[in-house]
C-alpha cells in the first residue's frame, strides 16, 4: 500500500493522476497547507522539505519500505515500479524526461510564481505581475508548439503530460486563453477526457 500526502495543488494532483492511472491501491493523508500542516514535526520527518507531495510506499524496490518527496520523482519511481507511462526504448525515454523537466523547472515555478502575484499578493505589484505574465506566455508559447507537432508532449502520454496538465488546469488563475493557443487546448481537452485524470484532479476532496 502507498500512503500519499497531498493537497489540492498542481504539484500534488501530479502523483494523483499517476496513481490513478497505473491503478496502483493507495491511501490519502491531506495535508493542509492553508494551515500550515506541511510545518508539523511528523510530516517534516517524512519531508525535510516540508512541501506536499510525498509517498511512502511499503514495498519499496528492495522489498523494504521507501520515502519519497519532490512530485517529479515520485512519478519517476511510479514509472519504473509499474513499468507504465514512460516509454520503454532510450529516444521516447528520455524525450518524456526533458519534458517533465521542462515543466519542473519552468512551468511549474513560473506559473505559481505567476498565481501569487494575481491572485495571493497583499498589493498589486506590476513588475513582479508583467515579469510573470509574460514567461508564463512564453512557456505557453513552446508547449503551443511542440502540441501543434505532437499528439503529447512526448512520442507517447506519458509522466510529462501527468506533470504539466494540473498547472494547464488553472490557465484562468494565469489569465491565459487557451483559444489562443489551439495545440495546448486540443491536448488539454484530450487529458482531461481521461477517466483516471478526472479522478486524480479530484484529490484529496
Amino acid at each position: 500500500m502507498i500512503t500519499l500526502y497531498t493537497w489540492s495543488t498542481p504539484n500534488g494532483r501530479k502523483v494523483s493522476i499517476m496513481l490513478e492511472e497505473c491503478g496502483l491501491r493507495y491511501r490519502v493523508k491531506p495535508v493542509d497547507i492553508t494551515q500550515g500542516e506541511q510545518l508539523k514535526p511528523e510530516f517534516v520527518a517524512i519531508n525535510p522539505n516540508a512541501k506536499i507531495p510525498a509517498i511512502v510506499d511499503n514495498e519499496g524496490p528492495d522489498g523494504w519500505p521507501i520515502t519519497l518527496f519532490e512530485s517529479g520523482a515520485i512519478l519517476l519511481y511510479l514509472a519504473a515500479k509499474t513499468g507504465k507511462f514512460l516509454p520503454a526504448h532510450d529516444r521516447g525515454k528520455y524525450e518524456a524526461m526533458q519534458w517533465l523537466m521542462f515543466q519542473m523547472g519552468g512551468v511549474g515555478p513560473m506559473f505559481g510564481q505567476t498565481h501569487h502575484f494575481l491572485r495571493f499578493a497583499p498589493e498589486p505589484l506590476p513588475y513582479a505581475i508583467k515579469r510573470y505574465s509574460t514567461e508564463t506566455a512564453r512557456l505557453y508559447a513552446v508547449l503551443d508548439k511542440r502540441l501543434g507537432e505532437s499528439e503529447f508532449l512526448a512520442s507517447e502520454y506519458s509522466i510529462a503530460d501527468m506533470a504539466t496538465f494540473p498547472w494547464v488546469a488553472r490557465h484562468e488563475w494565469q489569465k491565459i486563453d487557451l483559444a489562443d493557443y489551439p495545440g495546448v487546448r486540443r491536448w488539454y481537452e484530450t487529458i482531461a477526457a481521461r477517466p483516471g485524470v478526472e479522478r486524480g484532479m479530484m484529490i484529496p476532496k
